[in-house]
């Protein structure tokens, strides 16, 4: 029974160590943006909400994607 217990806990813990390694950085794109661009999330942010700031019309003050001024039409892509 222990020896469940323990197996259980560790297999979280791989798949929650997992899941943070994913979120290491966001990658998007867009047809008015040349490349991919990629974001290191700060605290408090994930790709989600990233890639709503980056479809909402007047957005500003964050320097995503070198600060680009494109708003609407970002997709999450998987980063390679």
């Amino acid at each position: 029974m222990l020896s469940g217990l323990f197996y259980l806990l560790f297999s979280l813990l791989v798949v929650t160590t997992s899941g943070d390694a994913a979120q290491s950085q966001c990658c998007f794109v867009n047809p008015s943006y040349a490349g991919v661009c990629v974001v290191d999330p700060a605290a408090g942010e994930n790709c989600s909400s990233i890639l709503s700031y980056l479809n909402t019309a007047g957005t500003a003050g964050k320097t995503y994607c070198g600060g680009t001024p494109i708003r609407g039409g970002w997709k999450q892509v998987r980063c390679e």
